[in-house]
């Protein structure tokens, strides 16, 4: 078929230059029921969040992994409004490997800034990051909340860095007791599950070139510089749907990098779920959230036996199928 006319774009140019950091969101509500139920509004408060609080220049990148309609067309009017510079739209769930397999290659910026979407930022967060990222030596992850647990595994160069007294270090227990259980309460955890999984762990506080930063840093949310984090991409993809994120971990310590996280924490975790206390703590902010109502979990008989692990094998058994004949 001949071709009618000159392509009007031809001889045009662009001023577009990308920002040094690419800020990249992966978003995956697939219903409003169960799990999910008040899913979207944690979404909404940590895009929100993640967009008011940056104040760096950047591009961002929004990689939805098959969401329900009402998430995608919320995430198409944020793309419309000029909010989301790039918004990519999986026809199925790829797993989250996948999509970040995508999304980073896709990443114009030097730097990385990766976030799950049931994070909030507070103000000066990506700062306090980059502060830490380009002061101390071959940083491979930074991230804006310590958790404990992580000190098990991937601090073999930290622990490397420190005894070659690069740092002054701190040890011991240094992380206040509202900031442990704020992770707990939003991972669903008790204090007895959390002092078990710590239980032998110390705190590690590095003050290097006078930045402090706690060891160890978190797959949820992080920042990297992109040629480090693709690196540290399994080469092949993965049929998880979830998983395989320790092992992105392991593999950047591995190489020789350094996993930090900013001291004070610069982030808060939203869970699936904002409590009237959470919801509090963001209107602080300037955001205007509807907490919803969280019952206080019973120390019935009946609710002893359904958190019973054989119960509770059976229940996600069932989970699973129906979840797949809804999808089908």
């Amino acid at each position: 078929m001949p071709r009618i006319g000159m392509n009007p774009s031809r001889g045009q140019s662009t001023d577009y230059k990308p920002a040094k950091v690419t800020l990249v969101m992966l978003t995956y509500i697939p219903n409003d029921i169960g799990y999910f139920e008040k899913r979207f509004e944690v979404l909404r408060t940590s895009l929100e969040s993640y967009i008011q609080n940056t104040t760096i220049p950047y591009d961002l990148i929004v990689f939805d992994n098959n969401s329900n309609a009402n998430v995608v067309n919320y995430l198409k009017d944020m793309r419309d409004r000029g909010k989301i510079d790039y918004l990519i739209l999986s026809s199925r769930n790829i797993g989250k490997m996948g999509a970040l397999q995508i999304a980073f290659r896709a990443a114009p910026g030097e730097i990385i800034a990766y976030t799950d979407d049931d994070v909030f930022f507070l103000p000066g967060w990506l700062e306090r990051h980059l502060e830490v990222l380009e002061t101390y030596p071959r940083v491979g992850m930074v991230t804006g909340l310590y958790i404990r647990p992580h000190m098990k595994e991937g601090i073999g160069s930290v622990m490397r860095f420190i005894e070659e007294g690069n740092a002054d270090v701190r040890r011991g227990d240094l992380v206040s007791k509202d900031l442990q259980l704020h992770y707990i309460e939003n991972t669903g955890r008790t204090w007895e599950q959390y002092q078990k999984e710590t239980e032998g762990l110390e705190d590690m506080v590095l003050t290097y070139k006078g930045v402090t930063a706690l060891a160890s840093s978190g797959h949820y949310q992080f920042v990297t510089r992109k040629e480090v984090i693709l690196q540290a991409l399994p080469g092949v993809w993965q049929s998880q749907l979830m998983g395989k994120m320790r092992e992105l971990d392991l593999q950047v310590d591995l190489m020789g990098y350094l996993r930090l996280c900013t001291h004070p924490a610069t982030i808060r975790l939203l869970g699936n779920v904002i409590d009237p206390e959470m919801a509090k703590q963001i209107s602080a902010y300037g955001f205007s959230i509807t907490p919803s109502e969280v019952k206080v979990q019973e120390r019935t008989l009946r609710a002893r036996i359904m958190r019973l692990p054989f119960v509770q094998r059976v229940a996600y058994f069932l989970y699973n199928r129906l979840f797949k004949i809804i999808n089908a």
